[in-house]
């Protein structure tokens, strides 16, 4: 049985996400992970390669917690209960990891790199992200027996567009108030459920 790491990555990762929060991508060096961590700059280099491996794996930690969520409410056995309890996974996700949530909010990836190409990490984001949108066409299918364009954006509209933009306003101004996730669900509840007219 391998001993247990010295330094706890989580740990790590905590140091590197409070330095960007607080001062930006650039503060977040190498050294100031060290300090901020107590973890020695050789181990960093060892684990994450080099700062940029440091601040994505940040990012990914925040990215799957996240996702970790919304896929455990997909798998709801009603449809409708399904979307609704994924468009309420992102208000529970930012209440219960505020400094994630931030995180998620305030950066983009290519934000986290210095100077390397992002082919491959949007590459690896692609693939974390395809479990969910498979789970917005399957919704769509089941809910409206159709995946045509119309009927995908309405599912991603409540699940995805909705939630995140109520959550990037209510962000800005500080603590979540206790009646959001309510709202949340009530309003992914009539976009899904609302008889649709027009084209």
């Amino acid at each position: 049985m391998a001993p247990p790491r010295k330094h706890d990555t989580d740990a790590i990762l905590d140091a590197a996400r409070s330095l960007v929060l607080r001062d930006g991508p650039r503060a977040a060096s190498v050294a100031a992970i060290a300090t901020a961590s107590g973890a020695p700059v050789g181990t960093l280099y060892h684990r994450f390669g080099n700062r940029n491996g440091v601040l994505v794996a940040t990012w990914v930690r925040a990215l799957e917690r996240f996702q970790a969520r919304a896929l455990t409410a997909a798998e709801h056995p009603d449809p409708l209960e399904a979307a609704i309890g994924m468009a309420v996974a992102t208000i529970d996700f930012a209440r219960a990891l505020p400094e994630d949530a931030r995180l998620l909010l305030q950066l983009r990836p290519r934000d986290l790199l210095d100077g390397e190409p992002e082919s491959d990490l949007r590459h690896r984001l692609d693939e974390m992200n395809a479990p969910l949108f498979a789970h917005i066409q399957r919704l769509t299918r089941e809910l409206f027996h159709s995946t045509a364009p119309r009927d995908l954006d309405r599912v991603a509209n409540a699940v995805v567009d909705l939630p995140g933009a109520t959550l990037r306003r209510h962000a800005r101004q500080g603590e979540l108030p206790p009646w959001l996730a309510a709202d949340i669900a009530e309003s992914a509840r009539i976009l899904l459920t609302a008889k649709r007219t027009g084209r």
